[in-house]
Parts: C-alpha cells; structure tokens; sequence
C-alpha cells in the first residue's frame, strides 16, 4: 500500500513507500507531531545543513478583516462541497471496510 501526504494550502500530493511511511509514523509519534509535520521538520533540518535557505513565513494575519474573509473562504468552500452530489450511498465505514478487504 502506498501512503498519499496530501498537504491542502498548496494542493501537492506526495507518495510514500511503505518503509517511508512507516519510518515518518514513529518520527511523528515519538514527537507528538502530525505525520506531515515530521516529514516536514525533517526536511527542513536537512535542507539546512545542506545550506538551502528557508523562506521566511509571514505571519498570519489575525485583524478582523482578514478573519472575516478566511471565514468567507471556507464557507464558500463547505457550500461547494455540500452542494456535489452523494456518488456512493455506503457508510464511510462499509467504504473502508470493502477497500481494506482489496
């Protein structure tokens, strides 16, 4: 089974060997972190010491007017997603369950 990072924000999908997804699950668990945020705090400790300068993050703007429209975003967005028709009438759980079954 291939293990899929799918990192939303830049709409980038990424595919991982078995050895690699099981080796980025125990970084993460030994470090309470996500499975995407190991993989990235690992890349970023090696694109250091090869000297690759990071990019600086900007930090999020929190004024009003900012959360507003954040919030109008993903309401847009939910609203697009409500509105897609329901193509498998299953259960999430009888989906993964015939899928595990593969």
């Amino acid at each position: 089974m291939i293990f899929t990072l799918f990192c939303v924000k830049r709409g980038l999908m990424v595919n991982l060997s078995q050895e690699t997804e099981a080796l980025a699950k125990r970084l993460a668990a030994t470090q309470s972190l996500s499975v995407e945020d190991a993989i990235r705090l690992a890349l970023e400790e090696k694109a250091r010491a090869a000297g690759i300068a990071m990019e600086a993050r900007r930090p999020r703007d929190r004024s009003p007017e900012a959360v507003a429209a954040r919030h109008a975003r993903t309401d847009r967005f939910v609203a697009e997603l409500a509105a897609m028709p329901v193509l498998d009438p299953r259960s999430p759980r009888d989906i993964m369950d015939d899928l595990n079954a593969l």
